[in-house]
């Protein structure tokens, strides 16, 4: 008895959730280029989910979208542009998943190595869009592991940066984070999220996991989503790869022909080892001019 009413109820509630999803296609109306290519029944979905379900809010909310992604172009972002923000490795993909499959981005903030606000954020922008270029088919949520050795108040990104970085992820990438790993803040950090903690919706705010390599809780916690085989050590894993630029410099830039063909870019690429080899003989050229 009690299985037929909970599967009536499930029932119901996909014709329920089916018929607004129905609705805020109705709402934004007919779609062209990229734009209806970015509006998927998954992305209606997500735009719902993150406004429980109330049609006229996910309406805004994926307008004001829309609009962002005309103006900002993220899909066009390419890894040239912002590599220099990458070259310490402060934010990267990793390779490896969770044990849901789900992208994992390793953040490290004790690494910045810039102070160009603008340029911050489109680093961040663009491995966001290359973690949802690699997701699984069946996965729609990535996974950010935060790590905190060498962080300071002194070296970390200013509020205003911090606070643009949660709008764009809340605001226009909706349902995209799974959780939020904070592993091993400092004392001091607590200042710092007093403050940062303000600019989280609710939903996002459950998402956020803080880690102590101390704590037996949290550690398991850490084992439940992760092989500590696959898992970096700062992370308290087994893994000792560390963060290579170049490597990761010539994944990026064969994804960005990917991408290119996932949103019908007809734009020429350098290779990875064309662009390489480019750098080569460009230093090599320099320091024969200085040397005559």
């Amino acid at each position: 008895m009690f299985r037929r009413k909970q599967s009536a109820n499930e029932e119901n509630n996909a014709e329920t959730q089916q018929a607004k999803i129905k609705e805020l296609k109705a709402a934004i109306g007919p779609l062209s280029g990229r734009s209806s290519q970015f509006c998927s029944d998954a992305c209606y979905r997500r735009y719902l989910e993150a406004r429980s379900w109330n049609v006229d809010k996910a309406h805004k909310m994926l307008e004001e979208t829309l609009k962002w992604r005309s103006t900002y172009k993220p899909e066009e972002i390419r890894w040239l542009e912002v590599a220099i923000e990458g070259e310490t490795g402060k934010v990267y993909r990793a390779n490896f998943n969770d044990r849901e499959g789900r992208t994992v981005l390793v953040l490290r903030p004790g690494k910045q190595n810039t102070s160009s606000h603008g340029n911050q954020l489109r680093h961040l922008v663009y491995l966001l869009e290359n973690a949802i270029l690699n997701l699984p088919e069946d996965q729609e949520q990535m996974i950010w592991l935060i790590d905190f050795s060498g962080w300071s108040l002194t070296n970390s990104v200013p509020v205003k940066t911090a606070r643009e970085t949660i709008n764009i992820l809340q605001s226009h990438y909706p349902e995209r984070l799974g959780a939020a790993f904070l592993y091993n803040p400092p004392r001091i950090f607590e200042t710092f999220w007093k403050i940062v903690k303000y600019f989280l919706d609710p939903k996002t705010f459950q998402k956020v996991k803080f880690v102590y390599p101390k704590n037996e809780e949290s550690m398991e916690l850490m084992h439940k989503h992760f092989d500590i085989e696959m898992l970096p050590v700062e992370f308290g894993g087994k893994n000792k790869i560390e963060y290579d630029h170049e490597e990761f410099s010539k994944i990026m830039m064969e994804d960005d022909i990917k991408s290119a063909r996932v949103w019908g870019s007809d734009e020429k690429f350098i290779l990875p080892n064309q662009a390489i080899n480019a750098e080569v003989v460009s230093e090599s050229s320099h320091d024969a001019a200085q040397a005559s």
